[in-house]
């Protein structure tokens, strides 16, 4: 047989019925009595002569054995069971070694059962009492101290199930919280970039429509004007596009390289709105990472977002550098006038963007600062290392 075929039949058993997986063990136990070596090693409480195996030994073998087969389907008639099996296996004295099939049903049910968990473990404590009472009277019962040292190996296996069982419910637990942590992350995500897009894109249409407004005389400087309004919804538009790839796990990353074009098509972008934009690049961009890559692309966009608003027509200088450790970006817009005083990060519409760009960068390991030098340039620094990761 193949490998191929291995993996096949190992995920056909997978996928089986748990009844169908757990009989394996069942028929093993069921077995283990009728093999020379183990046929007198099962647990005997008390001193009574063992009895030899014959056709009525079928009776408490197949009972405590079988059931074992639905130990997780059905946990609690499972113990029921192999709990009576036992007891008709030490009260005809047999005492085979299917008496093992007693503490892995109490495993089983104390990590598998959910509803009626102490009636069970008062009605088996009460069952072991009735029996040990029975042997007793029989004349071949176990002495006290025998019968609590049994009993306490029970219950051993009992509190294994339940700790078994306690840790599964913790790691589901574990599993849905880090479920819920890493949507309520993607939502944070998506949300920031539909606000960097929607914010800096609209905020450039609106500019050059306004300015538009005033070239209806020209009509070769209106036809410019418009186009770049045409050019800037298609880049939105295309952005938008991006920031949907996130929902969709096949979508191909983009690579430093790329998002280094994106820069580039960003700031021509805002030169067409009227901003006089000055872009420097220094290094590699090839070896950004995605992640990298893409916050380095917002704290520009987010620059040139708030020099849009907040001080239009001013000298803005756009510098990325592609370092050995780090992607340092920096946004400067000069301007003394009263637009450029409000461009802080808690001015309305600036300061979302910019308190989510810094969460964004902050959670690959670097900072962002955002505020006026003693230049008078408000200026959106960013220092972002290779090996950053969220």
């Amino acid at each position: 047989m193949s490998v191929i075929d291995l993996r096949v039949a190992a995920a056909a058993w997978r996928r089986s019925h748990v009844v169908v997986r757990d009989l394996p063990l069942a028929l093993l136990i069921a077995g283990a009595p009728w093999i020379g070596p183990l046929q007198e090693q099962g647990t005997r409480l008390g001193d009574a002569p063992q009895r030899p195996l014959d056709a009525l030994a079928l009776v408490p073998i197949a009972l405590q054995a079988l059931p074992l087969a639905a130990r997780r389907r059905w946990p609690a008639i499972s113990l029921g069971l192999v709990a009576i099996g036992f007891a008709v296996d030490q009260l005809t004295g047999y005492v085979t070694a299917a008496g093992i099939a007693l503490p892995i049903a109490l495993v089983s049910a104390g990590a598998h059962l959910a509803h009626h968990r102490r009636a069970v473990v008062v009605g088996l404590s009460a069952g072991y009492v009735a029996l040990a009472l029975a042997l007793e009277r029989d004349g071949s019962g176990e002495d006290a101290g025998g019968v609590v040292a049994f009993y306490l190996v029970l219950a051993a296996a009992w509190c294994v199930g339940v700790w078994l069982r306690r840790t599964r419910a913790a790691e589901a637990e574990r599993r849905r919280q880090v479920a819920v942590t890493t949507r309520l992350t993607e939502r944070t995500r998506i949300a920031r970039d539909l606000h960097d897009v929607v914010t800096h894109h609209v905020t450039a249409m609106v500019v050059q429509a306004e300015a538009a407004r005033y070239l209806t005389s020209k009509p070769d400087r209106l036809d410019e004007s418009l186009t770049a309004v045409a050019d800037t919804g298609r880049r939105a538009i295309s952005d938008l596009r991006q920031v949907l790839d996130l929902l969709d796990p096949a979508a191909d990353a983009h690579d430093g390289a790329r998002e280094g074009a994106a820069l580039r098509e960003l700031v021509e972008g805002t030169r067409l709105a009227g901003q006089p934009v000055e872009y420097v690049e220094e290094g590699d961009p090839h070896r950004a990472s995605d992640d990298v890559a893409t916050a380095a692309y917002r704290v520009v966009q987010e620059g040139l977002t708030n020099a849009l608003k907040h001080a239009p027509g001013q000298r803005t200088t756009v510098h990325v550098r592609y370092g050995r450790d780090t992607v340092t970006v920096e946004v400067a817009t000069q301007g003394d006038g009263p637009s450029a005083a409000h461009a802080t990060p808690s001015a309305p519409g600036g300061g979302r963007g910019l308190t989510g760009l810094k969460e964004r960068v902050v959670a690959l390991g670097g900072e962002l600062s955002a505020g006026r030098e003693d230049g008078g340039a408000f200026v959106v620094r960013a220092r972002i290392p290779w090996g950053g990761a969220s």
